[in-house]
């Protein structure tokens, strides 16, 4: 069975406007896919890579901590490191932002080393509308909690997406741990 694990209150509320104000005030690139490809129809969001921002170091510290702890009580998956960045994104209703069906594992030299993936939801539910992640681990679909706070973890390989924000942003932080791959 392919689990979907939720943390409820992962970050605190003022842990997630902190790391807003941050990102806000970096300045954002217009999010891409695997091996620096765009394509709108499937992705369109802003996004602030947490390395490029100064004083972030305390976000990593919290995620390495929920991410030993849940892969020590669901998923028991030989994880080695985080070889890429935490990311921010931004999905505005300014742009439809959005992200299709897709899976975190691709081709690319780290993104098919990923295992686990780790969505924090950032902004208050009340803040925008749409803009749900939807997962797909087994034959139907469930919607994660969009409570501020939350964390969602699932194996990169799930198909997932982040529906239209038709009104107001959703904002969100995203970050894979890397291992060996899948037997």
């Amino acid at each position: 069975m392919i689990h979907v694990h939720t943390i409820p209150a992962a970050f605190s509320p003022e842990d997630c406007a902190r790391i807003t104000a941050m990102t806000e005030a970096a300045p954002a690139q217009d999010a891409g896919l695997v091996r620096n490809a765009t394509d709108h129809n499937l992705r369109r969001a802003d996004l602030v890579w947490l390395d490029d921002v100064a004083e972030a170091d305390w976000v990593m510290d919290k995620i390495i901590a929920l991410v030993r702890d849940a892969n020590r009580q669901v998923y028991g998956y030989d994880l080695t490191d985080f070889s890429e960045s935490a990311q921010v994104a931004r999905y505005g209703a300014d742009r439809e932002g959005h992200f299709d069906w897709h899976s975190d594992i691709g081709d690319g030299r780290l993104a098919s080393r990923r295992k686990l993936t780790m969505v924090v939801q950032l902004s208050e539910p009340s803040a925008y509308t749409g803009g749900k992640l939807e997962l797909m681990p087994g034959a139907g679909t469930i919607v994660a909690d969009c409570a501020q706070g939350t964390a969602t973890l699932f194996p990169s390989f799930v198909l997932h997406r982040v529906t239209p924000v038709t009104e107001g942003e959703r904002r969100s932080l995203t970050i894979w741990c890397h291992g060996p791959a899948f037997r």
